[in-house]
């Protein structure tokens, strides 16, 4: 015969491993009976490494927590709580809201089921979602004012060209050269501006061997007196995913290039792949999300630029067009992906959140690899 309770169990649990919401249950002496994936995510610590544990395996609270969570089992009664301040192992502090409700099945004892909202969470979702509100605005703004400087230096060009078979003077025709040639460069500029505007070609590709390809070609670019060295640490689970292959290089090399400039010549950059469970990009939520961050140990990004350093011409270098950033966030975001940057003296952290769908059963990652390449 089918057990009915189990049954109702497994269901109930299916449907909290789909939350995005962190979920802990508890039985009547506060023993972990389950956590959900989202509580995995948010406190790195598997399932089965938690089941069987004190709660403050996974998180460290005070007396007045405790005393809540047997009132709530005491007088049945659900008990909630807005900022909370919490600390997890390993000291980092986070800010939550919580849920604290009983539950009592049948002839069963008492449960608690422990809701947690990340605050810290919605902060960064409302981040994402400003922007990528502003990357938009800004491609649009961008994207029309380029198309009216287009325009007019089509016309000043060809002018040119006409002026220039008129002139009977070689040294005249200098001057009309310095015109047709100061022109082709603003086009050139108006188009990296607008950035390329395809649509992704998707196929199955591999992250590591795109970081790889980077890594191969700006060690190739490394002056011969250059101490420019790549550390590797890759997750040798991550699948395939569907994505352009060419548009990742790009992103990828626009950001490893401003890595290597920005360490002069001396220092570490670090490729980091990682996957994420129930993780939310912007206002959607993905159930895996492939995070691959490029990191370097130079002086670090102004501040003052920070905000900004996403717009087309933000530059903290006088020779840089401030293109190649954008250029990168516009390309990710054509994957439905997003590009996040955090920045202080010793450590530039360039961050990629692509949603991964699994491309192909045939997982073609290489090892794992921890180690120091130049």
């Amino acid at each position: 015969m089918v057990d009915k309770n189990n049954s109702n169990t497994n269901y109930q649990r299916n449907i909290l491993d789909n939350l995005s919401t962190a979920v802990v249950l508890l039985n009547s002496s506060l023993i972990i009976e389950y956590i959900n994936p989202a509580s995995e995510n948010l406190f790195q610590i598997s399932k089965r490494q938690a089941a069987g544990s004190q709660l403050n395996k996974v998180m460290h609270v005070d007396d007045d927590f405790i005393d809540r969570l047997h009132d709530a089992i005491i007088n049945f009664h659900p008990v909630t709580e807005h900022e909370a301040a919490i600390s997890l192992p390993g000291g980092r502090e986070i800010i939550i809201d919580y849920h604290l409700n009983p539950l009592q099945l049948a002839d069963q004892e008492i449960q608690l089921i422990l809701e947690i909202s990340h605050m810290d969470r919605h902060i960064r979702i409302a981040r994402e979602e400003k922007l990528l509100s502003e990357q938009s605005a800004t491609r649009s703004l961008v994207r029309g004012m380029a198309h009216e400087i287009k325009n007019p230096l089509g016309g000043l060009r060809g002018a040119a060209q006409l002026l220039e078979r008129e002139l009977p003077s070689t040294e005249l025709k200098e001057y009309t050269q310095i015109i047709i040639g100061e022109a082709d460069r603003l086009q050139s500029l108006v188009d990296r501006m607008l950035g390329p505007n395809n649509v992704p070609k998707k196929h199955n590709v591999n992250i590591h061997q795109i970081l790889e390809h980077v890594r191969q070609l700006i060690q190739v670019e490394l002056a011969e007196d250059a101490h420019v060295y790549f550390k590797l640490d890759y997750d040798p689970s991550l699948p395939d995913i569907m994505a352009d292959s060419d548009m990742m290089i790009q992103t990828v090399l626009n950001i490893t290039r401003n890595a290597v400039q920005a360490l002069n010549g001396n220092g570490e950059i670090t490729f980091k792949t990682r996957p994420l469970r129930n993780f939310t990009i912007g206002h959607t939520h993905h159930r895996l999300v492939l995070q691959t961050d490029i990191i370097d140990n130079g002086p670090g990004i102004p501040e003052e630029i920070q905000e900004q350093i996403f717009y087309p011409m933000i530059t903290g270098r006088p020779e840089g067009t401030g293109l190649g950033l954008s250029i990168a966030q516009s390309l990710i975001n054509q994957h439905g992906g997003l590009i996040k940057m955090s920045s202080r003296p010793g450590e530039t952290i360039f961050t990629i959140y692509l949603p991964l769908s699994v491309a192909s059963q045939d997982h073609k990652n290489g090892k794992k690899q921890i180690g120091e390449h130049k």
